[in-house]
């Protein structure tokens, strides 16, 4: 975690790994905050465990869809995943394991100054993931920057705002 990344990656290069599953989403998110990332990396393939990878991979309204995938989603594109049974291992683990390749993706239509802000947004709003988000949401907008954001609704829970909800607040703060 306290390499520094941008300093020995060339434009072009793939990241591929096994990463320690107790620290895989700190290194996950420290890759992603990379400046030009999709000049910076081509493809990024690594396993993780199948939990954790599940949550990064969680679509809108399915039971992994959170924080992670939020984030995640909004600098990578997946193209591939699929699971590596514990039986590959030896010794062999008590956890089942899943490969994701994904590369990063070149523009978007928001525009979010850094990752931390997504980040900030995802924390507060998932903060009280099961109450609605009308106190939260407070917190990082006034009623004017609110009234911006199209199919906001104010009693609606963390999960049930889309990706694109997360990041047109992400803009606005």
């Amino acid at each position: 975690l306290k390499l520094n990344l941008e300093k020995i990656i060339k434009n072009n290069s793939i990241i591929f790994g096994n990463l320690p599953y107790n620290i895989s989403s700190q290194i996950l998110i420290k890759i992603l905050k990379i400046n030009n990332l999709k000049d910076k990396l081509s493809d990024i393939i690594f396993m993780f465990q199948k939990e954790l990878g599940q949550k990064i991979i969680g679509k809108y309204q399915s039971s992994d869809y959170g924080r992670l995938s939020i984030i995640t989603n909004f600098k990578l594109k997946l193209v591939n995943k699929f699971f590596v049974s514990a039986n590959c291992f030896t010794p062999k683990p008590k956890v089942t394991s899943m490969v994701i390749h994904s590369i990063p993706k070149f523009k978007s239509k928001y525009r979010i100054s850094n990752l931390h802000t997504l980040e900030k947004v995802t924390n507060i709003i998932f903060s009280k993931k099961r109450k609605m988000i009308n106190k939260s949401i407070k917190n990082l907008l006034n009623d004017f920057q609110i009234k911006k954001i199209k199919n906001l609704k104010l009693n609606s829970r963390p999960t049930d705002l889309k990706p694109e909800i997360y990041y047109k607040i992400a803009e606005l703060v």
